[in-house]
Order: structure tokens, then sequence, then C-alpha cells
């Protein structure tokens, strides 16, 4: 069994283990969401939790962690009696990201059902979760078929699984534990709402800490049983916290005064429902514990509401997590208790302190790589300059746009777009698996396999089943694709007016993709050249904040976008030739610069047709005199036209059957 990395042996990131600790304190607290850039500490500090909670008491045998003192009276292993069990430490149960459905609820023992013809049901990780950790590493690349199960489980704190004839309900009580990195994606509001408190880390950028980590890191590679054994006495020290914190928990009052705060503070931020103010309570208390004290001050609920409210109050995808602080101290001010000590016992030093305001020095950084550096382009080069370049204009208020899909039927990575065969969802038929059989469809196996039987010698109540008896269950569901935005930021798109409503149209596009879990990237051309301003990715974010800081001006190297374009799908079909794309090309049809530049931006476009790359152009062009340029284009592409006003979502609804015409 691997050594894992001490807990308190993590450097800096103090936001991050005062959460952790918090929930370890109190599991009502519901859990932690962690965000930030690539290697931050963020696993092994959610890995080290689990050797610092205190072991469970549970039944023994029992596959589903039923407490002996208060055993589950519908526990499928059970009925059990009370008081009979045994000791053993808090599980952490990782989640794969490219886990099956089966694995996470469980399912019918199929061996068993063949071999002996009885129905047993095999549990899955939520029922190995029950009184412990569920870890999501990578949360927000979860499958929304799973995001669904998980939010049901959380929501009722039991899993029902209803399927193949088999029906089992289990208790399911688990800290849900998240970490995500923004640059690939962001997470459906449903599930972000479940975490009870979040958290924003980064890298140290002190040269003095940063050596610490290497120096630290290194010395548990060489030896990690050694380099535990040198932490056992701080390890055992905030093991002994967290258990005189959970025992004086239910001692700690919450009063009058700081429940004013909480509600004033959740009312200020306009944040939705009432759970924020549920979680902020309880993390105060959580609060109040860890620090030693019997009663929640001022400064707990203001690490509470720091820590419980920044993912609660963003409006849109595109807002960035975070609270105005001088907005929060001025609310806490003007809604004091009389109950607040105005000097209060800072409690017991530890990982984390006692609640109040965190160092300023060990705040997180944010999110470096999303806010775009304006002048930024590709590999880090300057965007190419043109003659009479504008300054970026901020982008009109988007709308809801009417769903673009790929026609026919592909098997890409699960979303919410386009029609393909997947893993999950409806279930059209069965056919014999190629390779591992991945989802058995049992009745058309026992129907394979009936006529068999008496040729097998059958002479129990099992079914004989072989190999070539196996069916694949095909189903189809839908799936994320690949949207790649061509966006002509020349002179002739400049006039500030237009230029504000094809941002808008285009973040209402990226707001729809964020949605429908696609990949997104970013060419723009202008000038002389064009540039992918961002690669695909699934950080719409990201994609919105390129988008915000484009600057307009200059000719129109059409060729050029659609070129570079063709080079991007290219590449991305190398990487994931299952995800099929979608171009969506931005622009009035315009073509200028170098020698018949019309006629290499149509040869570039045909590349697009002879690969059967889906493409909608949305014409820009204005005024009462229309060329009809970016129809002409649509049809060099194979594509459709569209104008901005029929991106709306109640104004084009024959466009994808327009499309699906057009591809036939």
């Amino acid at each position: 069994m691997t050594t894992p990395f001490p807990f308190t042996a993590v450097v800096g990131q103090d936001d991050l283990r005062l959460a952790l600790l918090l929930n370890a304190v109190s599991p009502a607290v519901g859990g932690v969401l962690v965000r930030g850039e690539k290697g931050t500490a963020k696993s092994t500090a959610v890995r080290a939790l689990s050797a610092l909670l205190p072991e469970v008491s549970v039944v023994a045998g029992c596959r589903f962690s039923c407490d002996p003192a208060a055993p589950d009276p519908g526990c499928p292993d059970g009925p059990h009696e009370a008081g009979t069990g045994a000791s053993r430490p808090s599980r952490m149960v990782e989640l794969p990201v490219g886990a099956s459905e089966d694995r996470l609820v469980g399912a019918l023992d199929i061996e068993r059902a063949l071999a002996e013809g009885v129905k047993a049901f095999e549990p899955g990780l939520l029922a190995d979760a029950h009184r412990g950790i569920l870890y999501v590493d990578e949360v927000n690349l979860l499958h929304d078929h799973l995001v669904d199960l998980l939010l049901d489980a959380a929501a009722m704190g039991a899993s029902y699984v209803e399927r193949e004839g088999v029906s089992v309900r289990h208790a399911s009580k688990f800290l849900l534990v998240g970490t995500m990195n923004p640059e690939e994606g962001e997470l459906r509001p449903q599930l972000l709402d479940r975490f009870g408190l979040t958290v924003e880390v980064a890298a140290s950028r002190e040269p003095d800490q940063r050596v610490e980590v290497v120096r630290r890191r290194l010395a548990y590679d060489d030896d990690p049983a050694g380099f535990a054994a040198g932490w056992a006495d701080e390890e055992a020290a905030v093991r002994q916290r967290i258990v005189a914190a959970r025992e004086l928990l239910p001692s700690v009052r919450l009063g009058d005064g700081a429940l004013r705060q909480i509600a004033a503070t959740c009312a200020a931020f306009e944040v939705d429902g009432m759970r924020a103010d549920i979680v902020m309570a309880r993390t105060a208390v959580a609060l109040a514990a860890w620090a030693g004290r019997t009663d929640v001050l001022a400064e707990d609920v203001r690490q509470a509401a720091l820590l419980a409210l920044p993912h609660r109050r963003r409006r849109n995808p595109f807002d960035a997590p975070g609270l105005d602080e001088d907005k929060l101290d001025e609310t806490l001010e003007e809604f004091g208790g009389p109950d607040d000590d105005p000097d209060p016992d800072p409690g017991p030093d530890g990982p984390g302190g006692g609640g109040g305001q965190p160092d300023p020095d060990d705040a997180p950084q944010g999110d470096g790589d999303t806010a775009a550096r304006p002048e930024a382009g590709e590999n880090g080069q300057p965007r190419p300059s043109g003659a009479g370049e504008q300054s970026p204009v901020r982008a009109s208020e988007p709308f809801r746009a009417k769903v673009l899909s790929v026609p026919g039927i592909g098997e890409g990575a699960a979303g919410r777009r386009s029609r393909a065969r997947t893993e999950h969802g409806r279930t059209t038929g069965a056919r014999r698996p190629k390779g591992a059989l991945t989802k058995l469809h049992l009745a058309a196996t026992v129907q394979a396999a009936a006529p068999h039987q008496r040729a097998r010698g059958r002479s129990g109540p099992g079914l004989v089943v072989r190999r070539d008896d196996l069916r694949q269950a095909t189903r189809e569901g839908r799936e994320g694709n690949l949207v790649l935005f061509v966006v002509d930021a020349s002179g002739s798109m400049a006039a500030r007016q237009r230029m504000s409503a094809v941002k808008g149209a285009v973040l209402s596009l990226l707001l729809d993709a964020y949605q429908r879990r696609d990949r997104v990237g970013l060419v723009t051309f202008r000038g002389s050249a064009a540039e992918v301003a961002l690669p695909p990715t699934s950080s719409v974010d990201a994609a919105a904040a390129r988008l915000e800081t484009l600057p307009t001006g200059g000719r129109t190297p059409l060729a050029a976008g659609l070129l570079r374009a063709h080079e991007v799908l290219r590449v991305e079909r190398l990487r994931d030739p299952a995800r099929r794309a979608l171009v969506v090309l931005v622009t009035d049809g315009r073509a200028t610069g170098g020698p018949e530049p019309v006629a290499l931006a149509g040869r570039a476009a045909r590349l697009f047709a002879a690969d059967g790359v889906a493409s909608v152009v949305v014409d820009c062009e204005s005024g009462p005199v229309r060329l009809g340029l970016a129809g002409q284009l649509a049809g060099e592409l194979g594509g459709t036209a569209v104008t901005l006003d029929e991106l709306r979502a109640d104004s084009i609804a024959g466009l994808v059957k327009d499309v699906q015409r057009r591809a036939a």
C-alpha cells in the first residue's frame, strides 16, 4: 500500500487545508470543490485528508457500512442486530471520470444471474463511499449521466437502483470532494451548488515557499515511509484536534446576531435559494469548534462567507468566482449583532487558524490563463497588427441561441448537442460485441442462448451461456462536438455597433456550447494573417476572454482564416477522431488582400466540403445594399448561412433541417 503524503506537510494552501478540515469536523458542511491550475497539490491534499479522519464503526460483514448503533432498517444486507460491530479506517473512494453507471450505483451480478439463476446485487462506489469521502478528480469532466446520479444520491442520502429486474435502495451519505482545472471547462450549476465550500488555489509566487515545496516533495519521493514518519507527531496532533472539535461541535452556540449577519450577507450577494445560508451557518459553527470556542463570532461568519459563497454568486458561466470583500465587510458591520465578541479568543494555532480573514499573502492568485493577455496571440506571439486597428469593443447582451447540430449519428464523447451512439442513453437494439463487452443486453443474450440449452446439456436452473451468445446493447444519446469559431476581425467588421453585435452573437453561442459540453476553439483573421486565438479547449471562459479582448482593423484575409481553421481541425482529428466538428464562420463574406482573394477563399472553403465538415456561416452584412457574399461562401462550404437575427432561438427553427438536407 502506498504511503500517502502527510496532510500537515503540504506547504501553504491554507484555505484549501482549512476547508477540508472543516468538513472533517462537520461533514454536514457539504464537501469541498477545489478549483485551480495544475500542479497545486489539489489531489495531494485531498488524498492526505483520509488518514486524519477518525475510524468508523460498522456492522461486521455489511457491504453498505451500516452503523451498528443505528443500522439502516432497509439495508440490502440486513436486518442487523444493534450493537454488534467493528471499527475500520475511514474510506476515501475515488470516482474515475470515465466510470460506468453500473460501477457507480451497482448493478445485477450478471455472473450469478446466468450461472445460478438468482438475482443478486453487486454494490457500486456509492455504497463503498457511505460514511466516508467520495473524491472526484477533474469533476468538471464527469459525464452528465454520472452527475445526475451523484445529484440524486447527495440530495436524498441514499442510492436507488431500478434496473434489469433489480430494485435496491441503500444509504449513501458521503463527503463529496472534487478537484478541477477551470481551463478544462466549467461544472454544471446543479452539481456546483451541491458543494458546500469552494476554494481557489494557485502556486505560490514566493521563491522561499516554492523551494520548500520542492524540498519536501523530493524527500517524500526518496523515502515515503520515512518522510511520513517525520510528520507523525504533527499528523497525530491534527487528528486529535479534529476529534476534540467534533466533541465540541454540539455545544457551539449560533447566536441571533451571527444568524442576521449570515442572512444579510447571502441577501447582499443575491445568491439563489437558501442552501447558502444553511451552509454558511454550518461552516461558521465548524470554524468556532475548530478554534476551540463555543460561540460563533463575526470573524467566523466572514470566513464562512469567503468559503461558501463565491461559487454561488455566479450569474452565468463567464462570471469569475469571488466576493467583493469590501462589500462583505460593510454588510457584516451593518448587521453586526449585540452578541458579537469585540475581543475574541483566537483559539489554538494549527492548519487554517481559527477562522477570520485569511492571510492575504496566501490568497489564491486566480486562473492566470483564463484572463488572457489582450495582445497575446498563438504561442505567446503578439497579435498581427493592421492599418486602422481599433480598440476592442464590449459584446452586446447575449441571448438564447438555437441549437446548431452536426448531421448524422456520431460516436464522440458524451454531451448534449448532436445525435450519437453512446454507452449511455436509450437502448435502441443489440449487436455482437466488437472487442470487450461493455454493456450487456440481457434479454438479447438470453434469447441467443436459449435455443442451445438442450444441446449444451443443461440440467440445473442456471443458463448455459457461451461467449458467442453475449450481446452488446446499442444506445443512442447525445455527443459533445468541437465548435470552432472562425471570426472576421477585419476593418469591414470594425464598426463599433456591428462588432458589438457580432461579439454578442458569438458569446451566446459560447454559452450554448458550455451547456452542451462542447469543446470550443477560436480562429480570427484580419490584416495580413490569421491566428489561433484559442486552441480547442473545454473552457468556454477562456474563449469568452479572448473574444472580449479581440481588436479589429485591417484587410480581410478570408482564405488565410479558412486555411488556419482547416489545419486546426486536421490536428484535432488526429487527437480525437471520434469527436465531430462544427465550424461557425462569422463574416460578411468579403475577402481582400493579395491576388484573387475571393477565388482563394472559395478554394479554401471547398476543402471543408470535401472533408464533410458541418458548417454554418453567420452573415454579418448589414445596410440597404447587400452583396450576398456570405451565402455564396456557405454554398462553397456545403453549409448554411444565417443572419445575426436568425441566430436567436425563436428565429431559426428550420436551420438544422436545412443543414441536414444539404449534407444528405
